[in-house]
């Protein structure tokens, strides 16, 4: 096995980038006691040092779980990456203010109020320096990046130059021209990264082989040519003094993921007040209106592909797929009579609110399919498997941009967005405004 294999520094079955949570943790709690003994020698002011030392552990855990959601510990390819102290100072300032805020709420201090002002500024220059220092090691045990250059002889001529001006700890393992061949010439060369240097189109690596290649921790980059740079492209990394995107198989980390999930465990105890006496009243209503079988029950396709069991309210009558799977349109003629309002209002979806609560669908995202559908899209629309890198929704924004009828290319451009710009606040933005188009269509 050559020093540089990747299972020679895997994090799935080695612990040495996850080292970095007891290395962060101790030099946190560290930091604390030495600035307050600093400010204070051993008489420490108001508390005894034992309550002040609880606090201390307690503004760490609060510390690590903001690390760790602000994508800290996710996976980090050597080369191009992004510089650790803007990031680091951004999520130790929401640290800081965490602490202030369990502050305010208790009337506990987990530190002198001063504290706070250091811990924000040297916890941010500590926790970047662990990452250099973790960097530094990881290359001791790994040895040296070991590139992969695939394009044009001209382009892979050009970007040896480059790495060898300014990657000088990067080692060019070997030269493609065939993508075909990526697989085999990265196991035989040991390869840690691939750098796509021709513009390539993203048919040649995604899905596959970018999924094989990412599940071996090889990273993979493609350089940005002029024309991407038109579009707006804005996350870019610097890479031998190229220009590259890093390309991976799935748009958000388990950390975030993780995130969102927490985020819509939140949403629903708020939720739970309002929502369980409404769904009670539609239930009662699809009852006398459309007779038994209140509940409807559907396969459809969730995160990874994988199927469940989608709930909602019946809205269409019991024979409606008599003969198949029927896409859904306007003025449907399947749907019973008085009930096409609580489908406009889509009040027919809130036994979805269980869907969320077991982890199977979330509040936002991009709507389910069921799966003969989407087979059938996959086959007809590049990329519309990347839809399912996230839990599908309840609402999500191509549901406020479009209709039951909007063409799923369309719709997929919309999940496509939704996926790659996750954020609390676009979620926010995204139920404001299913609100708002819920009241639209019910005032027709």
């Amino acid at each position: 096995m050559t020093p540089t294999s990747p299972s020679m520094w895997n994090p799935r079955t080695r612990r040495g980038f996850r080292y970095l949570y007891v290395v962060d943790a101790v030099t946190l709690f560290a930091l604390m006691v030495a600035i307050t003994v600093v400010r204070f020698g051993l008489d420490w002011p108001t508390y005894p040092w034992n309550h002040y030392l609880i606090g201390f552990a307690v503004a760490t855990l609060l510390h690590m779980v903001v690390y760790y959601f602000g994508g800290l510990y996710e996976f980090e390819q050597r080369l191009g990456h992004r510089p650790w102290l803007p990031r680091a100072m951004l999520l130790t300032f929401m640290a800081v203010g965490g602490d202030a805020t369990v502050t305010l709420l208790t009337g506990r201090y987990l530190m002198p109020r001063a504290n706070l002002v250091v811990l924000a500024v040297a916890g941010a220059v500590l926790i970047s320096f662990n990452r250099w220092g973790a960097r530094r090691v990881r290359l001791l045990r790994a040895g040296k990046p070991r590139v992969l250059l695939s394009g044009t002889p001209a382009d892979i001529d050009s970007a040896e130059e480059h790495l060898a001006d300014a990657e000088p700890d990067a080692v060019v393992a070997g030269r493609l021209d065939d993508p075909s061949l990526i697989i085999p010439e990265a196991d035989r060369l040991g390869a840690t990264e691939l750098l796509l240097l021709s513009g390539q189109p993203l048919e040649t690596i995604y899905p596959e082989p970018l999924g094989e290649l990412e599940a071996r921790d090889i990273g993979v980059f493609r350089r940005i040519t002029p024309a991407d740079t038109l579009l707006g492209l804005q996350r870019s990394r610097q890479i031998g003094g190229m220009p590259f995107v890093a390309l991976r198989e799935h748009a958000l980390p388990v950390c975030r993921l993780r995130f969102k999930r927490l985020l819509d465990l939140a949403y629903l105890a708020l939720l739970a007040p309002f929502a369980l006496p409404i769904t009670g009243a539609v239930a009662a209503y699809v009852r006398i209106v459309g007779g038994r079988g209140v509940l409807y029950r559907q396969e459809r396709v969730g995160r990874g592909g994988v199927p469940f069991v989608l709930l909602k309210f019946r809205t269409m009558a019991r024979d409606a797929e008599l003969n198949g799977p029927v896409l859904a349109v306007s003025s449907d003629p399947r749907v019973v009579r008085g009930m096409d309002w609580l489908r406009r209002t889509r009040l027919d979806e809130l036994p979805q609110l269980w869907n969320v609560l077991n982890g199977t669908m979330s509040l936002v995202g991009p709507r389910p399919e069921r799966p003969q559908f989407v087979s059938r899209l996959e086959r007809e629309i590049a990329g519309y498997g990347r839809r399912h890198d996230v839990p599908p929704g309840i609402t999500g924004l191509a549901q406020t941009q479009g209709h039951y009828q909007t063409d799923p290319g369309y719709k997929l451009g919309h999940d496509l967005q939704y996926v790659v710009n996750w954020s609390p606040v676009l979620d926010w933005q995204i139920m404001a405004k299913s609100l708002v188009v819920m009241a639209r269509r019910n005032a027709r």
